[in-house]
C-alpha cells in the first residue's frame, strides 16, 4: 500500500487489485466481484487511495450519503448490491466506522462516524435480510480502548446481526 495502511489491502486483493502473489491465491481472481462490494459509513480515505476506490467498481456510501438519504435506504441499497447474483454476503464490521465517542478503541479513529443507534439498526437490517452468510469484526484495539467499551459494543453489534432484539 502506498499509504502504508495495509488494512485496506485484503479487500483490494479480493477484488483482484494488488500484487499477483496475493490476488491469484488458489489460481483465480477476483475472489469477489467489485460490483458486489458496498462500503458503508466512509468518512476518510487516503489521498493516494481515492482514485483506486473511485475506479474499482466498489460502491462507497459516505457519511454524507447516510445523512442525506438515511441509514435504512443506504442499507437496503448495500444489501441489494452485495446480494445481486450471489448466494449471500459476508459482513466485515470495521469498528472504525463507528464514531470514536462510542468506539474509542480503534486503530484510526475519525470523528463523525456511525452512532450507536445507527450501528445497531444496520446490523438489524442485515439480519432481517436473511442473506448474511458470514461475519467478521475488525479494528478493535483493546490496548487503547476505554474500559473495554469498543469490544463490548462489537459483541452487541454481532448479537444484533445474529438476531438479538429488544422484544
Amino acid at each position: 500500500s502506498p499509504s502504508g495502511n495495509v488494512h485496506g489491502m485484503p479487500l483490494a486483493c479480493c477484488i483482484g487489485q494488488g500484487p499477483r502473489a496475493l490476488t491469484r491465491i488458489y489460481g483465480y481472481a477476483p475472489k469477489v466481484g467489485a460490483g458486489n462490494v458496498a462500503l458503508i459509513g466512509v468518512r476518510e480515505v487516503d489521498q493516494l487511495e481515492k482514485p483506486h476506490v473511485r475506479n474499482s467498481g466498489v460502491r462507497a456510501f459516505t457519511m454524507r450519503d447516510i445523512d442525506e438519504r438515511g441509514l435504512r435506504a443506504i442499507m437496503e441499497d448495500a444489501i441489494q448490491i452485495a446480494s445481486a447474483g450471489t448466494g449471500g454476503f459476508h459482513v466485515s464490521l470495521d469498528m472504525d466506522a463507528v464514531d470514536p465517542r462510542e468506539a474509542p478503541g480503534v486503530g484510526t479513529p475519525v470523528r463523525g462516524g456511525i452512532t450507536y443507534r445507527e450501528a445497531h439498526l444496520a446490523m438489524e437490517i442485515i439480519c432481517d435480510s436473511r442473506n448474511m452468510t458470514s461475519m467478521e469484526v475488525v479494528e478493535v484495539n483493546p490496548v487503547i480502548d476505554e474500559a473495554n467499551r469498543t469490544a463490548v459494543l462489537a459483541v452487541e453489534l454481532v448479537m444484533s446481526a445474529m438476531g438479538k432484539r429488544i422484544l
